[in-house]
């Protein structure tokens, strides 16, 4: 059996190149003169628990244990701690010390004892930086799997929650968990997305939830409008679970995908069932106004002036009378992707440095700008209000998809006065119609098909009703 016993351990170094690592640590042991060998990663393994168990192990008789009882009686009786398996595999033996896991290699088995006295190093549970309440919890999701599971489980206190686990990545062996209501959630959409996952062939998941999510949900690139909603707030993921959605966790993501999404499905806010119903409509029909605004404001602006005849007198004093230098669709054009690049600016700016960058921005897109006949100083405005009005928008996908559709409307404006305003309406209406949720089902439910209950909610801020119900 020693040689059984050097041969695994032979095996295990050279996998995980020992020798090279220095951060993957093996321990040699010789307890009551039984061999053993620990193998971790340095920084994952809990100290303190191991050496409660190499306490209790120094008072068996592991002579007399290891000869008379398997390994599986082995650990019931020997080791205290709670979360021991027995792995026969090798290959799983690798995979959980690269987790995190410790492994335990005991002379007189070919077992190997998996022990998972990991830690992982993590942030505190902070809200989300883009995704505020005025009221509400203050928690939201880190990088660190079971901590967000843990977050699920402390809002939803029922047996019918499941988490289930999968594994994705041949090289990163990504951790993901499958979480839904039993009973809720749509079957035929679990076997759905089970099979897709079991179908996904990659070697890592580099980029967490979106390469997953491109994975998952494969869509034509030309087509901008998310087909998933993420949020990083567990009360929004524990209120979408019992709605019968589906959520995905992704180990070393603090997003989470919640699944189906349609286009409606972007309206609703967590800020809206923290503040009393009147008060949470009236913001979301703000938030729905807000939305067509930042789409048409300036196209519709721009398709005015290039058709003044069509101006309304009680308008006319918002159209451009002076000549201008350059023409006005490149005025467009340049403040739309300026404003993007200062986004990219200031999210390289150190925070030391943000009110210099404020100050340079203003200074850049402001009066300078107007005294050196480069823009004209209503564009400066109706772009700084499409600008403010996109932060009313939670999600960043959706946000993108609304300006691509804009500057499509502003550029066959340009090119077709009269024809060009209304042919980019229809097409962005086909683009979107031909947009499909990953259960393949309409992207303007409940629009299409029109269901009147489902369509009211999008306007209107559901109450909620105590009533005495059981499900069994």
């Amino acid at each position: 059996m020693k040689k059984e016993y050097e041969k695994l351990n032979t095996r295990l170094k050279e996998q995980m190149q020992t020798d090279l690592n220095f951060d993957i640590v093996v321990k040699p042991l010789l307890v009551q003169g039984i061999h053993m060998n620990l193998y971790f990663v340095d920084g994952f393994a809990k100290d303190e628990i191991l050496e409660k168990m190499m306490e209790f192990l120094l008072k068996a008789d592991l002579q007399k244990c290891v000869e008379t009882q398997d390994i599986q009686t082995f650990c019931d009786s020997w080791l205290s701690y709670l979360e021991v398996d027995v792995q026969p595999d090798f290959a799983a033996m690798i995979t959980s010390v690269l987790s995190g896991s410790v492994l335990m290699i005991v002379e007189g088995y070919e077992e190997g004892i998996v022990i998972d006295a990991r830690t992982y190093p993590t942030r505190s549970m902070q809200e989300p930086e883009d995704d505020k309440v005025l009221r509400g919890s203050r928690d939201g999701f880190v990088e660190t799997l079971i901590f967000n599971t843990a977050l699920i489980r402390r809002r939803i206190r029922d047996t019918h929650l499941r988490m289930e686990y999968h594994t994705l990545g041949s090289m990163s062996k990504s951790d993901i968990v499958l979480c839904y209501m039993d009973g809720l959630a749509d079957k035929d959409l679990l076997d759905d997305i089970r099979n897709k996952l079991s179908e996904i062939h990659v070697e890592a998941l580099t980029m967490a939830q979106e390469s997953l999510a491109e994975a998952l949900v494969p869509h034509k690139w030309l087509n901008p409008f998310p087909k998933v909603r993420y949020t990083e707030r567990p009360d929004a993921a524990s209120s979408n679970i019992l709605e019968g959605k589906v959520i995905l966790m992704i180990d070393n993501s603090p997003s989470v995908l919640i699944l189906p999404t349609s286009f409606f499905d972007f309206i609703q806010e967590a800020q809206d069932y923290y503040l009393p119903p009147i008060t949470g409509s009236y913001l979301r029909i703000v938030r729905i106004l807000v939305f067509f605004l930042t789409l048409l404001v300036t196209p519709i602006w721009y398709y005015l002036n290039c058709n003044p005849q069509l101006t309304p007198d009680w308008l006319s004093f918002a159209m451009i009378q002076d000549h201008m230098n350059l023409p006005i669709i490149v005025q467009f054009l340049v403040l739309e992707f300026g404003i993007d690049a200062l986004k990219m600016a200031s999210l390289n700016t150190p925070s030391s440095l943000n009110s210099s960058f404020s100050i340079i921005g203003a200074l850049i897109l402001g009066d300078f700008a107007v005294n050196a006949g480069w823009l004209a100083p209503e564009i400066i405005l109706y772009m700084a209000f499409v600008a403010l009005a996109n932060f009313t928008q939670p999600s960043y996908e959706l946000g993108y998809a609304i300006k691509f559709m804009r500057v499509m409307l502003l550029v066959l404006t340009a090119i077709s006065p009269v024809w060009g305003f209304w042919l980019g309406i229809a097409l962005m209406l086909i683009i979107m119609a031909s947009n499909r949720t990953v259960t393949n089902t309409s992207y303007f439910y409940p629009l299409f098909p029109f269901n009147p209950h489902d369509f009211k909610m999008i306007f209107a801020r559901k109450k909620l009703r105590g009533k005495s119900s059981s499900r069994s």
